[in-house]
């Protein structure tokens, strides 16, 4: 068999190379890329989505591909084929989780489409947390660990800000605003190298929590939406379609469960696995290491919320503990029990009305997220989970048309609950008439 010597992101190509970063977070990536610009690196967080993307997906690598790795690998080969960028000083950067999900493998893909596509020269580099791709990826360096840490928390609070300011603002705008505001701040803290121990996060949490606070809204009931699903679908417009501005475009609060629980997921597992199956103290017990530090972050976000009125995702740990009697926590191929227990959280949190959102024949997503949908009702009959396949043969408006259905539904019981009008817009106040500003706790929420 042919082997293929592809090239490799050499120490040397920091200083000389652009490396592109597929856009999955939108708001935690662009300050992973400020991130990337401290350490010394050229990066620029790609935008560029449409039918093409996909096209060039389905070009390059086999339809039976997962859905995300066909848009991540699509989304690059049209970046590359933009002419926008000197082909021998640009490389691409993709994460590896090391786990059974097919995602570990996307790198390979990629290499080959590569190749395929006339852009051999173009090296590949390997974000992970398990050792893989050692000779091509970035040195995971403890300093470097602790940035991209707190980049995810200040990426978390700030989208979970806007969700539950910019449904209810007075000034249309005033919450995107606000993000934009404190995204370019906190990007210049990273660039100087600061923000990022608890002390500093401690102070400008709360800030930034009091500053969306402060934003005049008007509270009206509303239909309240929670995401879950495969990480990439989740949370990349490319991947969802939109999903978060059309469930707004549908006057709705939506709720996207931060990527700090995909991350503490993460570093949870391997003690579970040496748990279930056998390992050394030291592997049994490394993720209460891990875990404790996050911890310390995970605190200072929830009491930011917390303190000014927000709803709050739950601890960690008790996360955990949501999964009990339902599904294990061995269960843990690609987003695995954490996705079932984060719709668990919704529900009893008061997003009873979810948006499972999956791509076309990912396994562990059928099996935690589609498969456990009877059982959560069961448990909680209130809550109205709708799966949306996402496929380049899926059209969007039948995705849409299912969860307009879902949100009849949504809508129905809200009408019920407040004997009002299901949650349609209401006119802006008039001159003079009280406006409030801040944001009275949900009954009902854990957090």
């Amino acid at each position: 068999m042919e082997t293929i010597n592809y090239p490799k992101f050499t120490p040397e190509m920091k200083k000389t190379h652009k490396i592109l970063i597929p856009n999955m977070a939108p708001v935690q990536f662009r300050i992973l890329a400020a991130v990337m610009e401290q350490a010394g690196y050229t990066c620029e967080l790609l935008e560029n989505c449409g039918s093409q993307v996909s096209e060039l997906g389905l070009k390059y690598v086999h339809n039976d591909t997962c859905y995300p790795a066909l848009l991540v690998i699509g989304q690059f080969l049209d970046a590359l084929g933009s002419g926008n960028y000197d082909l021998d000083h640009t490389a691409l950067i993709i994460t590896q989780t090391g786990g059974g999900c097919r995602a570990s493998n996307y790198i390979h893909l990629l290499r080959k489409a590569l190749v395929k596509a006339g852009y051999p020269q173009v090296p590949v580099v390997s974000l992970n947390f398990s050792g893989l791709e050692k000779d091509s990826g970035l040195p995971m360096t403890m300093p470097f660990l602790r940035r991209l840490l707190a980049v995810v928390c200040y990426g978390d609070l700030l989208v979970s800000l806007k969700a539950q300011t910019e449904p209810y603002e007075v000034e249309k705008g005033a919450a995107r605003a606000m993000q934009d505001k404190w995204l370019d701040t906190v990007c210049g803290w990273v660039r100087e190298d600061r923000g990022y121990s608890r002390r500093e996060m401690k102070a400008a949490m709360p800030e930034i929590a009091a500053d969306f606070a402060a934003i005049p809204v008007r509270r009206v009931p509303k239909v309240k939406v929670g995401v879950v699903g495969e990480i990439y679908v989740k949370y990349s417009p490319l991947g969802n379609n939109g999903l978060e501005d059309f469930l707004r475009s549908q006057d709705c609060e939506v709720n996207l469960p931060g990527l700090m629980g995909f991350v503490q997921y993460c570093a949870y597992n391997p003690s579970e696995t040496a748990r279930l199956y056998g390992g050394s103290f030291l592997e049994k017990h490394i993720s209460d290491l891990v875990l404790g530090y996050i911890e310390g972050m995970e605190s200072v976000l929830i009491k930011a919320l917390k303190d000014h009125g927000y709803h709050a995702p739950l601890p960690f740990r008790e996360l955990i503990r949501l999964t009990d009697g339902i599904i294990s926590t061995g269960d843990k191929m690609g987003e695995g029990w954490l996705l079932t227990a984060e719709m668990i959280e919704l529900v009893r949190a008061g997003y009873e009305n979810i948006v499972c959102a999956q791509p076309f024949g990912c396994l562990p997503n059928h099996i935690c997220g589609k498969g456990m949908i009877n059982k959560i009702r069961e448990l909680y009959p209130q809550a109205n989970i709708t799966p949306i396949d996402y496929d380049p043969s899926a059209t969007r408006v039948n995705q849409e048309n299912r969860i307009k259905l879902m949100l009849a539904v949504a809508r129905e019981r809200l009408t019920e609950q407040t004997g009002g009008d299901g949650g349609v817009p209401e006119a802006a106040p008039e001159a003079g008439e009280p406006v409030l500003t801040a944001r009275p706790r949900r009954a009902g929420a854990l957090g």
